[in-house]
């Protein structure tokens, strides 16, 4: 039933707060990774488990949320998993070895990936069909906010307290939260409760997602199908996803309801929603790793380049769900962000080694304007078609989607960057050779420099061969994140074709 009133904000509010929650315990941790290491005295590879971990849980979690927010209530099933996430946060911080740490991980990504979707339900449900474009976008603004307040989140605590306040910070907000859960939020309708509890279909959808998860987070690591474990994990998927699909297709009680797909609009959302978190993923992934490895930001300055992306995300949602309202069909708002985000990318693309951290301003600026213009109408029209015991289904695959869509674009991201920095390293090292004026000009500059500053003849010349070759990586590194931003903002204007296979003017959502 839909709310008004102030009951109405406190829900979003305990909503966003929810989902909030959930999208920064998945970045945060990363900037405290070398502290976490340092703390548990573990292996880079053992702690990677902490991300991945929670990666891999949440994904589970996400496409079977809704069948689990039909059986026991969205509200229930919402606040019991606000109150494991954050009793798990509590385990995290407390752990004293890595094994402890992982496991407690593991357990607040599958709490964390009840959160996602079924507040995206539950806010469906609160909010007024007329204004459902309004609701969609103040869930987006969590979505979109929470990538950047990760990292700058961490970067503050790592640099102020220890790595544990990561995790205890969490403790206030999730019992607050769980509070106006329980007064605020309604009991929502049971759908299936009493029927037959379709294993199978959880086990393969477990195993299929799992698998192919664990496949994108570690496949660059392990030089992809080279490694045998890349290999066995990738065929598990594979024949999981196959005998999942049938089995779902087959039971009379599915754990996933497959035939949403029935909707077209709802198949075309989920695509462009699995492309826009491969582009969005990939590129908020390779403009930190640039900024640290180029510029040589720190992790806190790197997370601040993303707050202007954000807040200008926070204003212009609602702005874009105002002008939905009001008429403005989703299809001219949508090319309007993909516009948008082939600008921003392609100014991305122009950076250069003498770039400072002020170049990214307005390329952020225009970027979170763009998640507007595409965020709020996918949503609207991916979502617009269901109901009833649709709506939780439907938002589990739609935030799915855009969690897939987002691991394929790093794993892509980094096959890249591993392949095509060592083809321009190799195009351009031919140009260093004593034959070459300005490698000369280079060399005798260096040495000389090092020479004046003590050092011998031979170590002088040395050292101003590491500097070149280290000016060398710094070049082809640069060409390779250039050639990836203009590639993904090609990608961006390509998309604009799908949004005709939109249809308009169908039932709103909610409507029986």
């Amino acid at each position: 039933m839909a709310e008004t009133g102030i009951r109405k904000w406190i829900v979003t509010f305990t909503i966003v707060t929810g989902v909030l929650l959930e999208i920064i315990d998945s970045t945060v941790v990363n900037v405290a990774m070398s502290n976490i290491i340092g703390a548990l005295n573990a292996t880079l590879e053992d702690a990677a488990w902490i991300v991945t971990g929670y990666t891999i849980a949440n994904v589970i979690v996400l496409p079977i949320s809704g069948w689990l927010g039909d059986r026991i209530g969205r509200k229930k099933y919402f606040l019991i998993s606000i109150l494991l996430f954050t009793v798990m946060s509590l385990f995290c911080g407390n752990a004293t070895t890595l094994g402890q740490l992982i496991v407690f991980r593991v357990l607040q990504g599958l709490a964390g990936g009840g959160l996602l979707s079924t507040g995206q339900a539950i806010l469906m449900e609160t909010w007024p069909k007329e204004q459902f474009a309004m609701g969609m976008a103040i869930f987006g603004i969590g979505v979109v906010v929470g990538p950047a307040l990760g990292p700058t989140l961490g970067g503050y605590i790592i640099d102020h307290l220890s790595w544990q306040w990561i995790f205890y910070i969490n403790l206030p907000v999730g019992l607050v939260a769980a509070f106006l859960v329980a007064t605020f939020i309604r009991e929502t309708p049971r759908f299936g409760h009493g029927d037959p509890i379709d294993w199978w279909g959880i086990a393969l959808l477990a195993a299929f997602v799992g698998s192919l998860q664990m496949v994108l987070e570690k496949g660059q690591s392990r030089d992809w199908f080279s490694d045998p474990m890349i290999t066995a994990f990738t065929a598990v998927s594979v024949v999981s996803g196959i005998l999942f699909v049938w089995r779902e297709l087959a039971t009379r009680y599915p754990v996933v309801n497959l035939s949403i797909f029935r909707h077209r609009n709802y198949l075309t959302g989920n695509i462009m929603m699995f492309v826009l978190g491969l582009v969005m993923y990939c590129s908020m992934f390779a403009l930190p790793l640039f900024c640290q490895t180029i510029l040589h930001l720190s992790a806190q300055e790197t997370g601040m380049l993303l707050i202007p992306s954000s807040l200008v995300s926070m204003v212009g949602m609602p702005v874009v769900a105002k002008l939905s309202q009001r008429g403005v069909p989703p299809q001219i708002l949508g090319a309007i962000g993909y516009i948008l985000f082939f600008v921003c990318l392609m100014m991305m693309s122009g950076a250069t080694i003498e770039t400072g951290a002020g170049f990214f301003f307005w390329p952020m600026v225009i970027m979170g304007v763009a998640r507007g213009f595409l965020m709020v109408p996918f949503t609207q029209l991916a979502l617009q078609d269901l109901s009833g015991k649709e709506v939780g289904q439907g938002t589990g695959m739609n935030n799915l989607m855009r969690q897939l869509g987002g691991s394929f674009g790093i794993a892509v991201l980094t096959t890249i960057l591993q392949v095509q920095v060592g083809a321009f390293r190799n195009g351009l090292i031919p140009n260093v050779n004593p034959y070459n004026p300005a490698f000369q000009a280079r060399f005798q500059a260096l040495s000389g420099g090092f020479a004046a500053k003590g050092f011998s003849l031979d170590q002088a010349g040395t050292m101003a061969l590491r500097s070149i070759e280290a000016a060398v990586m710094n070049q082809a590194q640069l060409l390779t994140y250039n050639k990836i931003y203009l590639g993904s903002g090609i990608m961006m204007l390509c998309c604009i074709g799908l949004l005709f296979f939109f249809r308009t003017g169908k039932k709103s959502p909610m409507q029986n």
